[in-house]
């Protein structure tokens, strides 16, 4: 086999990975004309995480934490170059290759916008136009490269190369395509200018009754190396099912609280604005929050009781639950209980005295102390369905993980963190203890399993939020562990039977091993 054999079979894939990106780009450019949804590929992948078993999505979360969404990005992008490639170098073969290729791309794209709430008809040109851009590149590319290799031989289907004047005018008809590829996704990620609109929106938002958070007094222990008690809202950890964060205009945003109710409402955000707010330190905490993990954040949140609400619709008899619905159709099930009782379970508008961040549910989101995200903290939420349990699946509970979801009582130590040095003779260590709408009543470390020694508790302003603790030790110099362990106001001591996080949370104590040095 020459060299420039396997040239000209190399053009061939080239010209199909060029006129893919070609087409790619043209698809986004529409899409972004008149959605925010964003490119097919977001539509893919909002897909494969729909439909993605909780195990996996699971042990996706645990290998890439806050980057999963951008590694599925990655993996549907790399193997779209190589089905790209593919394509290419079917089409020395004719057209029928290439037809089953884009065909059944597109196809897949099709299902992957129609699975998706709040599709709109551009979404499906952007598509069309996307798979002509493909055939009309690829005819475009590989012209110069079925030119005849002689005067007697033809070069399609053959191998033979290409004579030089049509491996010229092919590289030229590539950078060409390839520059215009770009620009038009330029053109697209400019003409998709939802969210940047939405964030100026959000700046100028002005919320009355909205106070700055204010840090109680007493609640940090004095420890080098503890992260703060109020959690900053850029630092907040993140767990959705969004690649691309909807962008929601306050203006048209709508609640609508239906169902098993007598009166059927629908909130805007003016009206959610201007009624009676509350205000109060939370702490929230992802399911998928391993022992000693940092999927927990505390926060001042500001918003109107869901308790009020659900009051002035009036629920009927029999119902046990509330569907919460996204924007973007994530689904939660939250027991009614908890939206009634006396806790702040609110649809919060404002996070640490500011609007919401957009990635953390703007306009609004629910916060419910005391239940795990999974079952309660809403994004972008749009739509309440007071209903019975019976009745409704949501995301999760559909991929394994139980109904309820209540916070487990957790412990972790910040202070070391694990191989760390800490001081022989009067080394302090600390770190954190929540079990939310239940609170901490006292927290335990103990060194080699040795006996449980009591660690002091910082003030906490409600039980809805974790506590800081800290103790001191006395070792012999040279490696030890440390492990912690919490009581709640109850008396339940924490259990330290390890768990894993499915179905319904983490338990176990957080231990790790340290030097005492000196």
């Amino acid at each position: 086999m020459s060299t420039s054999r396997g040239t000209s079979r190399g053009a061939w894939s080239l010209a199909g990975v060029v006129a893919g990106y070609a087409g790619l780009a043209t698809s986004y450019c529409v899409a972004s004309l008149a959605t925010t949804h964003g490119s097919p590929v977001v539509a893919v992948a909002d897909l494969v995480i729909r439909e993605t078993p909780g195990s996996a999505a699971e042990r996706a979360i645990q290998v890439f934490k806050h980057h999963d969404k951008t590694a599925l990005v990655i993996g549907i992008l790399v193997l779209l170059t190589v089905l790209f490639a593919v394509a290419g170098a079917l089409a020395r073969r004719g057209w029928a290759g290439p037809t089953v290729v884009f065909g059944g791309l597109t196809v897949v794209g099709v299902l992957a916008v129609a699975s998706r709430r709040g599709e709109s008809l551009v979404e499906y040109v952007a598509l069309l136009i996307g798979l002509l851009t493909w055939f009309g590149c690829l005819a475009l590319l590989t012209g110069p490269l079925r030119e005849p290799a002689t005067a007697a031989e033809p070069a399609v289907g053959t191998g033979a190369p290409p004579p030089a004047h049509s491996r010229r005018a092919f590289l030229v008809r590539a950078g060409v395509v390839a520059v215009a590829a770009v620009a038009v996704g330029a053109a697209g990620r400019a003409v998709g200018a939802g969210r940047r609109q939405v964030e100026q929106a959000r700046r100028l938002l002005r919320l009355p009754g909205v106070t700055k958070p204010q840090v109680p007094d007493g609640v940090a222990v004095d420890v080098a190396g503890m992260p703060p008690w109020a959690t900053p809202s850029d630092a907040f950890y993140r767990i959705d099912t969004a690649i691309v964060v909807p962008a929601l205009e306050p203006d048209g945003w709508r609640l609508r609280i239906h169902g098993l109710v007598d009166r059927e409402v629908e909130i805007t955000y003016q009206d959610l604005v201007d009624r009676q707010r509350t205000e109060a330190w939370v702490t929230i905490c992802c399911v998928s929050n391993e022992v000693g993990g940092d999927l927990i954040g505390n926060a001042w949140w500001s918003g109107v009781r869901v308790a009020e609400l659900l009051r002035e619709v009036g629920v009927q008899d029999g119902a046990d639950a509330v569907l919460q619905t996204s924007s973007d159709g994530w689904t939660c099930g939250t027991p009614l209980s908890v939206l009634t009782d006396d806790r702040d379970a609110m649809l919060a508008i404002a996070m640490n005295g500011d609007p919401l961040p957009i990635e953390h549910g703007f306009p609004v989101r629910t916060i419910v102390p005391g239940l795990y995200g999974y079952v309660s903290a809403c994004k972008w939420v749009v739509d309440l369905e007071v209903t019975r349990f019976s009745d409704i699946s949501a995301y999760w509970t559909e991929r394994g993980w139980s109904e309820l979801g209540p916070v487990k009582m957790s412990s972790r130590i910040d202070v070391p963190r694990d191989g760390g040095d800490v001081a022989a003779s009067g080394g302090r260590v600390a770190g954190v203890a929540w079990a939310q709408h239940t609170g901490i009543a006292g927290v335990e470390v103990s060194v080699d399993e040795g006996d449980w020694q009591a660690a002091d508790l910082a003030r906490v302003p409600s039980d809805d939020t974790w506590v800081q603790w800290a103790a001191t030790l006395d070792v012999d110099p040279g490696d030890h562990t440390l492990r912690v362990r919490a009581t709640d106001t109850t008396g339940l001591v924490q259990t330290g039977e390890p768990h894993d996080v499915v179905p319904d949370g983490a338990t176990g104590w957080h231990t790790i091993r340290f030097r005492a040095t000196g």
